[in-house]
């Protein structure tokens, strides 16, 4: 079966080939003759990610977006060094082989980790797979049981205890996430307000703090060709911190739409995900499952789901932003300014 997660490189995104080939033959021991050829994994909307092969060797370089960032945002050295730290307990996260601070490689910091092979579920089934209500089944409880195990992680024995600061952690989200999209705003949306103010008037008191991923979501997940319901890989580590596990849960349940949600919801981020179609999970039935594999108590995660699409809106904001402002040339952005209203939009519809 070709390859079903890469594309040719975008306009505008290539790397200059000579140069990183020079530059793997000195880093990176024991690669085979031939020319480095390279990709573009088709998804994702923010860091740029290719699959680098030379002969059978291959991986992935990872590198932040074209043009300005937000502060403290796409920091590659930072999810390198997580995954460094996660990769020994948990499997799924690839291995990185190095990070390189400098931008005269690739035009900005990066670092390169293994390659996985499997396919990923986004807005539509991969020609070629003939998979079953069963299998989505499969999928929905693999990615509860990989989300309650993510928030298992022992810290100490990872080395992650230092990571982050989980004191106050829901109180920094929202108040920060609301800065940020102040700081990005380029069209008045209207509601903006009174959703901002019922997020920051009614942050729960969060759990014991855990690890977590803090963008789980399908089209980060890579499964089995020959396994439907088994795990390759789980990738974009790059927002993942200690914190409040209810908080990834909600982001996690912010991008599974179900057939039934209103079409604002469901069309909001352009085609529906495919867990519209019958044997995914509900959202229901994914938070009840989570609830009892973890033994957590989800009373309160109507506000995480509400803070969730709110944050999610900002992200389409930011890279709206960058779009609008002509930083980068990528057209997927060009419909963004609609995203973001739908979704602040249902995120007020949830408040009341």
């Amino acid at each position: 079966m070709a390859d079903l997660n890469t594309i040719p490189v975008r306009k505008g995104e290539e790397l200059d080939i000579d140069r990183l080939e020079a530059f793997l033959r000195i880093h990176i021991s024991g690669l085979p003759d031939g020319s480095l050829e390279i990709k573009q994994f088709s998804a994702g909307l923010s860091n740029l990610t290719y699959a680098l092969s030379i002969g059978n060797w291959e991986a992935v370089l990872r590198r932040p977006p074209l043009g300005p960032v937000a502060p403290k945002a796409h920091d590659m050295k930072r999810e390198s060094n997580i995954l460094k730290m996660v990769h020994p307990v948990f499997p799924l996260a690839p291995k990185p082989l190095l990070f390189y601070k400098e931008w005269d490689i690739v035009g900005s910091p990066f670092f390169i980790m293994e390659r996985r092979h499997g396919f990923v579920l986004d807005k539509e089934i991969p020609a070629g797979l003939n998979l079953t209500k069963e299998d989505f089944r499969n999928i929905s409880e693999t990615m509860v049981d990989t989300l309650v195990k993510l928030h298992n992680i022992d810290l100490k024995e990872a080395g992650l205890d230092g990571l982050g600061h989980p004191e106050g952690f829901m109180d920094r989200q929202v108040n920060g996430w609301i800065k940020r999209y102040e700081r990005s705003k380029t069209d008045q949306i209207g509601g903006v307000d009174q959703l901002t103010k019922w997020l920051a008037d009614n942050i729960p008191a969060s759990p014991s703090p855990t690890f977590i991923h803090y963008d789980f979501k399908l089209n980060n997940a890579l499964f089995s060709k020959e396994e439907p319901g088994k795990l390759t890989g789980i990738f974009d580590w790059e927002m993942s911190t200690i914190g409040d596990p209810l908080a990834d849960l909600g982001v996690a349940m912010s991008y599974w739409t179900e057939k039934d949600d209103p079409d604002l919801l469901k069309y909001g981020q352009g085609t529906p995900s495919v867990t519209v179609h019958p044997g995914f999970y509900t959202r229901k039935a994914f938070i009840e499952s989570y609830a009892r594999k973890s033994g957590r108590d989800v009373s309160k995660i109507h506000f995480y789901l509400t803070f969730a699409y709110f944050k999610l809106a900002v992200i389409c904001q930011q890279i709206y932003f960058r779009w609008k402002k002509g930083q980068t040339e990528d057209e997927r952005f060009a419909k963004l300014g609609e995203t973001v209203n739908s979704l602040i939009q249902y995120a007020r519809s949830q408040i009341r």
